[in-house]
């Protein structure tokens, strides 16, 4: 039996030609960007994978970033671990994330951290799982790929952008760098054709003002990890 040898994918879904992009052995859900969309295999951020992201400098845009995919949350908590600012409940709220639905857990030790990130995956409660950390060896970026591959959740690993030169074994990774009105977004790595040219994704202001509207002002989180403050600005 002869194979279609134009179609890699026909001898195993993991292979493609490198001027094209892979497809996703996971569901994808949607950036709310179509043009970064285009450049993702599957069209979209993936589930039960790790992605990488590589930020100048905390506040570039990379909370900013998944506002779409919180809103599209529905009522499933969203993880912060180790953020490197004290998460704000109005700019949470603003973002369509409900403060209460949102667990913010800030271990002293970055094993902990890890840890912590680890069983929130296998737990499979988290529609979102944020981890930021200045450094992280290869051996722990599979090991949280691994526990990601246990879910449906988004797993995003963010690190300071000079280690992005370092390598990963994290399937997808990303640069970002604020930009006026947005953020330019690199794309380091992905299963597909190398792209040489940074993608700009417009971006509204952190805080929106909403007419008529109340806010929770009270989240929730569990007894021991921590609550937010909407009175510090992150």
């Amino acid at each position: 039996m002869l194979l279609d040898t134009t179609s890699p994918e026909t001898i195993h879904p993991s292979l493609w030609r490198a001027s094209q992009l892979a497809r996703s052995g996971t569901r994808c859900v949607d950036t709310g960007y179509p043009s970064l969309n285009l450049q993702l295999p599957g069209g979209g951020w993936p589930t039960s994978s790790l992605t990488e992201m590589h930020v100048s400098s905390t506040g570039a845009g990379e909370v900013r970033l998944l506002a779409p995919v919180f809103l599209a949350a529905g009522k499933r908590p969203v993880m912060l671990i180790q953020p490197p600012h004290v998460p704000n409940a109005l700019a949470l709220w603003a973002m369509g994330l409900n403060p209460s639905q949102v667990i913010w857990v800030q271990p002293d030790r970055n094993a902990d951290a890890l840890w912590a990130a680890e069983q929130a995956l296998r737990v499979g409660a988290c529609s979102v799982v944020m981890l930021w950390q200045s450094h992280t060896r290869n051996e722990t970026v599979r090991r949280l790929n691994l526990a990601a591959q246990e879910t449906e959740a988004l797993c995003f690993l963010l690190k300071p952008l000079a280690s992005a030169q370092d390598a990963s074994p994290a399937p997808l990774r990303l640069a970002l760098r604020p930009a006026l009105g947005g953020i330019d977004l690199t794309i380091l790595k992905r299963r597909g054709a190398q792209l040489d040219s940074s993608i700009f994704l417009p971006m509204s202001p952190s805080f929106v003002h909403r007419q008529n509207a109340s806010v929770d002002r009270r989240p929730v989180a569990p007894t021991g990890i921590g609550t937010l403050r909407p009175e510090l600005v992150g």
